[in-house]
């Protein structure tokens, strides 16, 4: 591993203030990687402390260099993701056991293998003791992967998280749950992403996987799925869009339908029910009779599950008598080129802590589904303060102004200076890397010549993702109807599946506030700003469905790029989220 070319003040900083957290991300670090022949400096291991480690975007980072694991006894967290590691690369890195891991992100590298410490070809461990014993999560999205190795249940028994999606994998579960393996392999494997591969077998062994809940194998090559599906007894998320599946009736309902319908559609033997099936449904329905006779013949049971129902109802562009558009500027491509946008109205935020557990659920998103906004960012406007049309375009640092939530006006440029302070004086307080807020961001917009950001149609820029969004546009206790935004540098599909979520979530909040009477907090600055909308004494509280208005991004021409939600979105949520088209 070791490197001589340019000094490195970061691992000196590290070793001399004792950190337990590091990052190392950027053009500097890249440059200095790329120097060095695409490898790290020496230094690194000589910092036993650490316990979170991060090496990203270096794209000539190939080789890990030996003794990582050796060196660092103590990581729990080992973020390596979109550098240039094959398994050759990280063989020797992880080549001893981490015994303390609990993260491990390999995502973004040109690994068409795993290395042997995960599994893969050349695993001879026998019966040694699992080289992550404590491994939740492995990220291994957008590598060359064909095939998993056979050693992976071995060398990661306690895994929970398997994130497979952009790989080139053609069977799934395939090497997973080897012949003659452990009898219950990954007992604790609860969800499993494989999108985007070219699976076209999906194998009846699934269901040997027992804490499954949530599978996703959208956008491959499937033309079957197995009936053993439905013997999966905790599965309660299916994504199985955009595989051209021989059953008709099956694909429309993949695109539409709840995964509890889907599979029992499987159990059934698919194209109707079949005896079992039918003599099942009849004992259900004498269950029902007798308990409406039970409760008296009203039907109570069933009026209290409607009500207690989430429900979103869509306006469709069509029925709209004025959509909100999106145009998307030329220059938008090369620097964060994918959004996701849409109008959501009947969110209730006035009473007691609404807003609270609003902004801290979207932190929660930013945080997880959008792995600290690397892969995605949310902005969440008040909509009746956003001044359509609306432009995603690009400007230079110098030029771009906005409001940031809490501040006041000033440049892009200036702004990041100021945030790069903040957290550096931050970071000598705490006496560590991991800085929290704003601060944690600032290296996504590295080495960028132009910055993204939403015009209104008054020139003003109501968000500068990924950092923040604007003042003028913010959320308050009396909002009822929202502007949603989700951009990626990564993908489409990721915008959409986080605007999936951020609609769950919110509906799930939206409900928890209508069971939850609360008093009006101690918000009485924004308490004053609420106008009507409380309920009259004695009148219960209706679950009345989320609105949710199509948005169109379009191009300069006015050409349709992305209309959400459309027939396919919000499938990933169907299970706990009613839909009504």
């Amino acid at each position: 591993m070791a490197a001589t070319v340019g000094p490195w003040p970061e691992l000196e900083a590290a070793a001399r203030e004792r950190r337990r957290e590091l990052s190392l991300a950027g053009a500097a670090v890249a440059e200095r990687v790329a120097a060095a022949g695409g490898r790290l400096p020496a230094a690194l291991l000589a910092l036993p402390l650490l316990q979170s480690l991060e090496l990203s975007g270096c794209a000539a980072l190939r080789e890990l260099g030996p003794g990582v694991a050796a060196a660092l006894p103590a990581l729990h967290t080992l973020v390596l993701r979109r550098n240039a590691l094959g398994p050759a690369g990280l063989g020797t890195g992880l080549g001893g056991p981490l015994p303390a891991l609990r993260l491990l992100d390999l995502s973004g590298n040109a690994l068409e293998a795993l290395p042997a410490a995960l599994g893969g070809t050349g695993d001879d461990a026998g019966d040694a003791a699992p080289a992550f014993p404590q491994l939740r999560s492995l990220n291994l999205t957008g590598n060359r992967l064909r095939e998993l190795g056979p050693g992976l249940a071995r060398s990661a028994p306690q895994l929970q998280e398997l994130l497979l999606s952009g790989n080139r994998l053609r069977a799934l579960p395939g090497g997973l749950l080897p012949p003659g393996g452990p009898a219950a392999p990954f007992p604790l494997l609860s969800r499993l992403d494989a999108a985007d591969n070219e699976v076209a077998e999906l194998g009846a062994d699934i269901a040997a996987l027992p804490a499954l809940k949530s599978l996703d194998v959208a956008n491959n090559q499937l033309r079957e799925l197995p009936s053993a599906l439905a013997d999966c007894p905790r599965l309660k998320e299916a994504n199985f869009r955009g595989n051209q599946l021989r059953d008709k009736r099956l694909e429309k309902m993949v695109n539409g339908c709840q995964t509890k319908a889907i599979l029992e559609y499987l159990r059934a033997g698919g194209r109707g029910k079949g005896k079992a099936e039918s003599a099942r449904e009849e004992v259900r329905k004498k269950k029902r009779e007798k308990q409406q006779k039970k409760d008296g013949g009203d039907g109570e049971q069933d009026e209290v599950e409607e009500t207690s129902r989430l429900l979103v109802k869509v306006l469709h562009v069509s029925e709209n008598p004025a959509p909100l558009v999106v145009k998307v500027s030329l220059g938008i491509k090369d620097v964060r080129p994918f959004i996701v946008c849409c109008v959501l109205k009947g969110v209730n935020l006035k009473p007691g802590n609404a807003l609270r557990r609003f902004l801290s659920m979207q932190t929660k998103l930013h945080e997880d589904i959008c792995e600290r906004r690397t892969a995605a960012t949310i902005a969440t406007h008040d909509l009746q303060l956003v001044k359509a049309p609306l432009t995603y375009d690009v400007q230079p640092p110098d030029e771009l102004k906005i409001i940031p939530l809490g501040r006041k006006e000033i440049r892009a440029k200036d702004l990041l200076r100021q945030l790069h302070l903040e957290a550096e004086e931050q970071r000598k307080q705490k006496k560590r890397q991991n800085v929290s807020g704003l601060h944690k961001y600032l290296q996504l917009l590295d080495g960028k010549d132009n910055y993204p950001c939403l015009v209104d149609a008054e020139g003003a820029v109501i968000s500068f993702p990924p950092i923040t969004n604007s003042e003028k546009t913010k959320i308050r206790k009396d909002t009822r109807d929202l502007f949603l935004e989700v951009t990626s540098d990564t993908s489409l599909q990721i915008c959409k599946d986080v605007m999936d979520t951020l609609i769950l979530k919110i509906a799930e909040l939206n409900r928890f506030t209508l069971e939850n009477k609360e008093g009006s907090g101690s918000d009485t600055e924004l308490d004053a700003l609420c106008g009507q909308g409380s309920l009259d004494p004695g009148q219960e509280p209706r679950n009345l469905p989320l609105v949710v208005e199509q948005v169109r991004v379009v191009d300069t021409d006015g050409n349709l790029k992305v209309l959400y939600p459309s027939k396919t979105d919000l499938a990933t949520v169907s299970s706990l989220l009613t839909v009504i088209r």
